[in-house]
């Protein structure tokens, strides 16, 4: 356990991931949407309470393989512990800020600059996974 102790950060962030991903499970069952597409899914509207719980679930759902498995490919490669603990919680912190802004308010630009910080936590840490791939 002692290789993996400089990583409870990343670590605890994988556990906080997993929390907020039941938060937004849970938060998107509430309520009924104003419309449904023909597949069932809430008509765009982002007016619309219900249809923003949804996409904050949906987004949360499409960057979790991508997250996870670039965290662990960087611990598992030994990749810089601060690096790695530092990106993992920055990651979680602005996906935590990107479904509050996501479900509270209709501000577009403020959840795409939490979207964007995200997007390059995670780019860091598979570009750290795979420069620690080859130098294994």
């Amino acid at each position: 356990m002692e290789h993996i102790a400089p990583y409870a950060h990343a670590l605890a962030s994988l556990g906080g991931w997993a929390i907020l991903m039941v938060i937004l499970l849970i938060a998107s069952a509430f309520g009924t949407p104003r419309g449904r597409t023909e597949s069932g899914h809430p008509v765009r509207d982002y007016s619309d309470p219900a249809y923003r719980r949804s996409r904050a679930f949906l987004n949360a759902i499409e960057i979790s393989g991508p997250f996870i498995a670039a965290t662990l490919a960087a611990i598992l490669v030994g990749a810089s512990p601060l690096l790695v603990n530092i990106f993992a919680s920055v990651f979680l912190a602005s996906r935590v800020g990107m479904a509050i802004v996501h479900i509270a308010t209709e501000i577009q630009p403020l959840r795409s600059a939490f979207w964007f910080v995200g997007l390059i936590c995670c780019l860091a840490l598979a570009g750290m996974a795979i420069v620690g791939a080859f130098a294994l």
